[in-house]
């Protein structure tokens, strides 16, 4: 297993970045279905998300902490696609960055 980090700035409330992942977290779904499969999500807390899906039968198990100025993504990355973990935390950057109006990645 492979560790990614990918921090997000951000300048929203704790509410409207919850509301926001929630609602990006009913879009997967709904787009990765046939690909992805399920997406567990559950709040740990007002400040946690903890995220477990698999591709590929790869498993990933990830966090995602809401802090007042940042999110911070923690993620394990199983075997082979932790030679991919650039490419990942590119894409976990671009989506939050969309998602919570960052100007930076």
């Amino acid at each position: 297993m492979k560790s990614i980090e990918v921090r997000v700035p951000h300048s929203l409330e704790r509410d409207e970045v919850r509301r926001r992942l929630d609602t990006a977290l009913v879009t997967a779904r709904e787009e990765y279905a046939a690909t992805v499969g399920d997406i567990e999500a559950a709040w740990e807390g007002d400040d946690r998300l903890r995220v477990l899906l698999t591709v590929s039968g790869m498993k990933f198990d990830g966090t995602v902490d809401i802090l007042v100025e940042e999110l911070v993504v923690g993620l394990q990355v199983p075997g082979m696609a932790a030679l991919f973990s650039g490419r990942i935390r590119e894409g976990i950057q671009e989506r939050l960055g969309g998602l919570i109006g960052s100007q930076q990645a």
